[in-house]
């Protein structure tokens, strides 16, 4: 065994044990959100829960491609639509509940990110970000027109009677969903970006000549990329039929989805796995709070708002705030 190999293994290991203590981590935060969601036992606080983690999946997932890869995604409506629309079919097609749901849109979304990859290997800025908006407008114009899911009219989808094992409701079988998807795309970031993807799709995101120069696969991780992001964007979709037991093309393909996508990063800090979480937990608890006391319609503007001021005063989001301060 060769002395480089000896170096190696001692530097493995922490590594593979600092990945499995946060995953052992987010697993027990997890727990304990979900208790004490049960304790309040409100069927508001469950759905406005399940809406910021939703919020949180779909901004971490975005974050993997437009964030360690430097790929601006302005289709992240897409892909959660692309989730619930697979809740819709496969129930009606298969009649199978949430969970494997959840599994086929994270095919689903998985494929449609390797596909964007292939067909746009060679796209970089602004005509990357210009493909993934024309990807969403060609899937919603599919979805429109497709009278199984409903097309334009949209689809109801009851929940199941019998509440699982456990739960005082259905509401809070959802919410506890929401929080294990969450935690387990928070601990799939983190182990991204601390691996050896991680590094070379920061080499990417800094100098993508260079580093294809540097012999830094830039094809195969662009692909691992747009497939890791599709998937989890899908999942983060998939309950959406289920938290309102209606969905139809244009609150699915919403505005709302793609721009908090792009912002709740920018605004948490797209470098790190914590700034997503920072980022969506934040606007989304803003906009929820603005729903319930103002008006819906103020959603987009405390977004917009929001970004302006980080834009001016942060620009490397909160978590680059505060290592320029550490």
């Amino acid at each position: 065994m060769s002395g480089a190999t000896l170096t190696a293994l001692p530097a493995a290991a922490p590594r593979r044990l600092g990945h499995a203590g946060f995953w052992l981590a987010t697993t027990v935060v997890a727990l304990l959100v979900i208790l004490a969601l049960r304790g309040l036992g409100s069927e508001y606080a469950y759905f406005a829960a399940t809406f910021v983690l939703q919020y949180v999946v779909l901004a971490t997932a975005w974050n993997i491609l437009g964030g360690y890869a430097g790929y601006v995604n302005f289709g992240a409506a897409a892909f959660f639509a692309a989730g619930a629309y697979t809740t819709v079919a496969i129930g009606k097609a298969l009649g199978l509940g949430l969970l494997p749901c959840i599994g086929f849109a994270a095919i689903v979304g998985g494929a449609l990110g390797l596909g964007t990859g292939v067909l746009t290997l060679r796209l970089r800025g602004a005509y990357f970000a210009i493909a993934t908006l024309c990807l969403a407008v060609v899937l919603q114009t599919l979805v429109v027109n497709w009278s199984f899911v409903g097309g334009s009219r949209g689809a109801y989808v009851l929940r199941p009677r019998e509440v699982p094992l456990g739960f005082d409701s259905y509401s809070g079988y959802l919410c506890a969903v929401a929080v294990v998807l969450a935690a387990a795309s928070v601990a799939v970031a983190r182990t991204i970006e601390k691996s050896r993807l991680g590094l070379g799709l920061a080499a990417l995101r800094d100098d993508e000549a260079a580093a294809e120069a540097a012999g830094v696969p830039t094809l195969r991780l662009k692909l691992v990329a747009t497939t890791i992001s599709g998937a989890m964007m899908a999942v983060a979709g998939a309950p959406l039929p289920y938290l309102g037991s209606y969905v139809e093309p244009n609150s699915a393909f919403g505005l709302a989805y793609a721009v908090n996508a792009i912002a709740m990063p920018l605004i948490g800090g797209t470098a790190s796995w914590a700034g997503p979480l920072i980022g969506a937990v934040l606007l989304a608890s803003l906009q929820q709070a603005a729903t319930v006391t103002i008006s819906s319609a103020a959603n987009l503007l405390i977004v917009g708002g929001v970004l302006v001021v980080f834009v001016c005063v942060a620009p490397h989001g909160i978590i680059g705030l505060f290592r320029g301060r550490r």
